[in-house]
């Protein structure tokens, strides 16, 4: 019968016995163990060769391998993992590529992938079934300064008790991390200081998108707050996510992923050294990192300054012609004719303008943005299903009630 799988040495070594012992030919002897005659000489050979060690299986793999990592490539990669833990295999190679041109051998990224596997160096993570709610996406960007995105990242305590609260702005069309800054509230002034510091280092974009929190949308007409009228004023169109739809703003929430990985966990001891961290993660992001979207280009590369600066001083609103203007008193309040309307206390001190668009109705804007429509009739105040619209001379918009 063939070796028995329960001993195959054994039954190795009981041929080699009964071939010392004679009595037996070559091919009678292989015919009882039912082996053929050339296995039957290569483990009298080994036996001759190694003893008993010769007997035991030998590893299969073969003694020349041409396409073998060389250790070299191994070290770096387990090196530059060590100082990225959080980049894959293809972010890993294109930036070994960068720094070492002179090699032309790198494996393939399911090469590096294996690689990380054997060191230890990757975590396995918990496979989710996949979301079934389709995505809006973003708008449709073309350059750098098209459209910012922003948010909070979430708070969290650092390591002596104090909160810190990271407020976030990227570059939608080159994921450039234009600001990560702890703040010590997250209310309209603090937010509004942040944004004025990269403005002066940025200049304006044409849009901001957000989600529907404070300070960035409130529940009163068109989601206004102080922010956002500011935003109006210098001529930014403003962006919502619909509620609960994180996902509208993906490539956003993507990068706070990679942020919490890096800077919060663990926590730093203090929102200084917490700082410093945001400021070593926002280097690396932005001038290190490849990203797979920007076809492994750094977004570094790929952003530029926006040509609209920002000189500090906040522009007048003013209006066309045809359209009158009314200011807002301190109660978010306005008189036209009969009737005192309410429209929103962020509004307290603006002047916003109303356009005849039929006997009844009068569009309402604020600077560029129409945000509601005036029933005249009755001094009720109806709202665009879709506030903060730019519109032209030409255009009616559907209104509802409010």
């Amino acid at each position: 019968m063939p070796w028995m799988e329960t001993n195959v040495t054994e039954e190795r070594m009981k041929f080699v016995v009964a071939w010392k012992a004679g009595g037996w030919t070559m091919t009678e002897l292989c015919h009882e163990f039912q082996i053929s005659r050339k296995t039957g000489y290569k483990y009298l050979e080994r036996y001759e060769t190694e003893g008993i060690d010769g007997l035991k299986d030998h590893s299969h793999t073969a003694h020349h391998q041409p396409h073998k990592t060389r250790d070299k490539i191994i070290e770096l990669v387990v090196e530059e993992r060590g100082k990225h833990p959080s980049w894959g295999p293809q972010t890993l190679l294109a930036r070994l590529r960068g720094r070492y041109p002179g090699i032309k051998d790198w494996p393939a990224p399911s090469t590096v992938g294996e690689i990380l596997k054997r060191e230890g160096l990757v975590n396995s993570r918990r496979k989710r079934r996949p979301n079934p709610v389709k995505f809006y996406p973003l708008s449709h960007v073309k350059e750098p300064n098209d459209l910012w995105c922003t948010d909070f990242k979430g708070h969290f305590t650092v390591g002596n008790g104090h909160r810190c609260d990271p407020l976030t702005i990227t570059d939608a069309h080159s994921r450039f991390l234009l600001e990560c800054r702890g703040l010590k509230k997250t209310d309209s002034a603090h937010v509004r200081k942040a944004f004025e510091r990269v403005f002066y280092e940025f200049g304006l974009p044409d849009a901001i998108r957000s989600d529907n929190g404070s300070p960035f949308s409130s529940k009163g007409i068109a989601g206004l707050t102080q922010l956002a009228i500011w935003w109006l004023k210098l001529e930014i169109r403003l962006e919502r996510i619909e509620p609960g739809r994180p996902g509208q703003n993906g490539r956003h929430e993507r990068m706070h992923r990679t942020l919490k990985a890096h800077t919060a966990l663990p926590p730093r001891s203090s929102l200084v050294d917490q700082q410093n961290a945001f400021d070593d993660f926002r280097r690396e992001y932005n001038e290190e990192r490849p990203h797979h979207a920007l076809e492994l280009k750094v977004p570094a590369s790929v952003y530029r300054r926006s040509q609209r600066e920002y000189t500090g001083r906040t522009p007048v609103v003013d209006y066309r012609t045809n359209i009158e203007p009314f200011r807002i008193s301190d109660e978010g309040t306005f008189r036209y004719g009969v009737h005192r309307v309410f429209l929103s206390p962020a509004l307290r001190g603006e002047t916003i303008g109303l356009e005849e668009i039929s006997e009844r109705h009068r569009r309402i804007h604020f600077a560029s943005a129409a945000i509601g429509v005036l029933d005249a009739f009755t001094g009720k105040v109806l709202a665009y299903k879709n506030p903060m619209t730019i519109i032209s001379e030409e255009q009616v918009l559907p209104i509802v009630p409010v």
